[in-house]
């Protein structure tokens, strides 16, 4: 049985990474670091339908798992929760070709857009609670690094 006030134990595995949440200073930037080479993995097995795929996938469990979290400490939005920052990455990587440069860039547009939050992302990251919440604005974050991926693609750069 779960202590009140506490979310269970897959619920925090999940919500956290494998525990990324918990690292000091910057738990997000290091869970979309950390999500890296299994975007590359996925790229490798299935190519953007994986990528886009396993992002959808990561974001419904994301939801379900930090309504729980959020519903049971009390906070809008724990910096514990990490499983956002999975699920936009993931998505900023979707039109990434299989180059460093490129994962660099998906890497450092995601995380810019995760932090500057420009519209609709500041909206969402406002008005929406619970699950969702936690979850949306990241997701915004991912497609607009997508798009910033795509744009360097198209003009060449990488």
């Amino acid at each position: 049985m779960t202590e009140p006030g506490k979310p269970g134990t897959l619920a925090l595995v999940l919500g956290t990474a494998g525990g990324l949440g918990y690292l000091p200073l910057v738990p997000g930037t290091w869970a979309s670091a950390a999500t890296l080479p299994f975007g590359w993995l996925l790229a490798m097995a299935g190519g953007m339908p994986a990528l886009v795929a396993a992002s959808l996938v990561v974001f419904g469990i994301g939801v379900a798992v930090s309504a729980r979290i959020v519903a049971r400490t009390g906070v809008e939005d724990p910096s514990i929760i990490v499983i956002d920052e999975v699920a936009g990455q993931l998505l900023a990587l979707a039109v990434a070709p299989l180059t460093w440069q490129a994962y660099l860039v998906a890497f450092l547009a995601f995380r810019v857009f995760d932090i500057v939050k420009p519209w609709p992302a500041s909206w969402a990251d406002r008005e929406i609670g619970g699950g969702w919440g936690v979850m949306v604005d990241d997701m915004f974050a991912g497609a607009y690094g997508a798009a910033v991926v795509y744009a360097f693609v198209w003009q060449g750069w990488i």
